[in-house]
């Protein structure tokens, strides 16, 4: 109510002015008299298209650039409409047309003034208070120091500007950018390079980095100047976490081992997958999983027309579907509470959604524990899958991914042998009816469940032991966003029938180095302050995890993290002599007799060699960057 009165008088006062320029401060008495009555219709027709441009529903202490061009429309389409009023009804006779035009210029400049105002108070005038009063409570604020001057370290700023309860004020910014030194944004100086800051007489509380491109070496580098310097310090999600692009101070975290990784920002070809997932139903098997479940918040950047969740874990079902209601997704979201082995609920399930595509992310994925309980790798790797096939070919699905691991190449362990055959049963399954089937390989992901970096911060934060099986042992690693992301970048390639992707990994790391870096993060030292101990290989486990089987090739796709295996076929020609022999071995299941259901297991998959260790050599890269076994 306040901006509207206010705004009336400065239409009011605007008129006034206009009138006193147009006709040089000495207003004609015959004009007065007969633009008196308009007036009220002058005001009216503003407020009408002022209405219509919601200038106020907003708030005005976040006005933006978008506020200020709603303002200039709503002006100039209710000037128009006043002159043509005038000309179509009244005449311009007394009326010099001028008037309006001056008019229209001063109301917009006061009135845009006016709402800059409001924001220049909150933003300047508030923000000076180190404590402000929030709920009758003086609050304390942290004063951060920026490591970043670029778009992220900007939204950061504003949201601090216009929010003066939020808990921080920024003091500055720094970055190894020569150019923007001495540049200021929002009135913040950039004061130059991180190792400069000793020259520097500022007062702070903390580092926030604010730059999530930064590369694994430059986070390194970064880390360890905070540290130096002996302030904590804090970053915002890196680029792949960000699924809307828009950062905040609640995303503020801890620097965590995934910021040390430093995987190159993912170049998503949106339009592709838009197009494969548009207006369709999108059926998520493990969806409260940690990889189904990112699925799932990943799908709806793609416009699906639905998305069911199905999960066999209550608990975690009941999460994801927690976190989506939370959010104003467009798409219509529906959860299932089930397993892949029940084949009843399946086939229920796609009579009653009809999904276009399904991704298959459920699976059991905990190497020794399905070393010790094979019987549940088949029932639930195999058996799921299985099912699910036949339900998705009767039920005409478009395309079935399967999620597979790099685990299933040369397996040595259950697990790694019943996702080989999954992905055997989906190049075989391909032969027949209109699905399309094809899988996604991909290694380890951090921060998934299961994940070896959670048991380590636990076993540092106890304060040791921390405890490493093997010095040497290797591992590929991405992020959970990376995955997802490049699972439906996979899923939406027109020429995938048939085939088995891998995702580009990267470089291997060592547990032991990640190890060491994540005690680093604590601020504490390995073997000095953290013990280590190094307990032996567990039955199942590999040194080194292979992307690719002997004489296998990697061929480019269009897009650079993804390549597909020029073979990777079966002796399987037939869907039904496969499946017969997966029923069988579903039949020993029963006897829980483990060293006969491996023994199956090698009669279908002869790669599958069970050991308790083994030492395979690395995926070399040739001189043109093909990628070979």
């Amino acid at each position: 109510m306040l901006f509207l009165i206010g705004d009336g008088v400065i239409i009011l006062l605007s008129l006034l002015a206009a009138a006193l320029l147009r006709f040089d401060f000495m207003i004609p008495p015959h004009f007065v008299a007969e633009f008196y009555y308009l007036i009220p219709i002058i005001l009216l027709t503003k407020y009408a298209f002022f209405a219509v441009f919601n200038l106020y529903k907003g708030m005005y202490r976040y006005t933006s650039l978008w506020d200020i061009t709603s303002i200039v429309k709503a002006n100039a389409i209710a000037s128009v409409t006043i002159i043509l009023g005038f000309g179509l009804f009244i005449g311009f006779s007394g009326f010099p047309r001028a008037l309006f035009l001056i008019d229209f210029m001063l109301a917009t400049l006061a009135i845009a003034s006016s709402r800059m105002a409001v924001r220049m108070y909150y933003s300047h005038y508030v923000k000076d208070s180190k404590q402000v009063r929030y709920h009758g409570e003086e609050l304390k604020k942290t004063r951060l120091l920026l490591i970043g001057a670029g778009r992220t370290g900007e939204k950061i700023v504003r949201e601090v500007l216009t929010t003066p309860h939020i808990g921080y004020t920024i003091e500055g910014f720094l970055d190894d950018d020569a150019r923007k030194k001495g540049a200021t944004i929002h009135g913040l100086k950039v004061l130059g390079k991180i190792s400069e800051l000793q020259n520097f007489n500022i007062a702070f509380d903390e580092f926030l980095i604010t730059a999530p491109s930064a590369t694994g070496s430059e986070m390194r580098r970064i880390v360890e100047q905070c540290k130096a310097y002996g302030k904590p310090y804090k970053t915002v999600p890196d680029l792949s976490e960000i699924i809307d692009d828009n950062v905040s101070l609640k995303m503020i975290r801890d620097v965590s081992y995934v910021d040390l990784l430093g995987r190159d920002e993912i170049q998503l070809d949106s339009q592709s997958i838009t197009e494969f997932m548009h207006g369709k139903r999108v059926l998520v098997t493990g969806a409260g999983g940690s990889i189904g479940s990112e699925l799932v918040r990943q799908c709806f950047k793609f416009d699906p027309a639905m998305v069911i969740l199905f999960d066999n874990s209550e608990y975690n079902l009941f999460q994801i579907q927690q976190e989506i209601a939370a959010h104003d997704e467009k798409a219509f979201t529906t959860c299932v509470l089930g397993s892949v082995r029940d084949k009843n609920v399946l086939d229920n399930l796609l009579r009653d959604y009809k999904p276009h595509v399904i991704i298959h992310a459920a699976a059991y994925k905990h190497v020794p524990l399905q070393e010790d309980h094979p019987w549940e790798a088949v029932s639930t790797n195999v058996l799921g899958t299985m099912n699910l096939i036949d339900a998705a070919v009767e039920h005409k699905v478009e395309k079935f991914v399967l999620v597979s691991t790099d685990k299933a190449v040369h397996p040595v362990n259950v697990m790694g042998a019943t996702k080989r055959l999954a992905e055997i049963m989906v190049q075989v399954a391909n032969r027949m009816g209109e699905t399309s089937f094809m899988a996604v390989r991909f290694g380890n992901v951090l921060g998934s469940s299961g994940s070896v970096i959670p048991i380590f911060e636990k076993q540092i934060k106890a304060g040791g032991p921390v405890k490493i099986t093997h010095p040497d042992m290797i591992r590929y690693f991405m992020s959970i966003p990376e995955a997802a992301q490049l699972i439906l970048q996979a899923s939406s390639m027109p020429k995938g029938r048939g085939k088995i992707y891998v995702l580009d990994m990267g470089t291997p790391v060592k547990i032991k180095d990640m190890a060491f870096d994540l005690i680093r993060l604590s601020g504490l030292e390995p073997e000095k302050d953290i013990p280590i101990v190094y307990t032996g290989v567990r039955p199942g486990e590999k040194l080194y995890e292979e992307l690719a089987f002997d004489g296998e090739i990697f061929s480019k796709t269009d897009h650079g993290k993804i390549m597909t295996l020029n073979n990777g076929g079966s002796t399987y020609q037939e869907w039904s002599d496969l499946r017969a022999d997966i029923i069988k071995l579903g039949e020993l299941g029963v006897t829980f007799d483990a060293s006969r259901i491996k023994q199956s297991l090698m009669k279908i998959i002869p790669e599958y060699k069970p050991s308790d260790s083994g030492f395979l050599k690395q995926p070399k890269i040739q001189e043109d960057h093909t990628f070979t076994a």
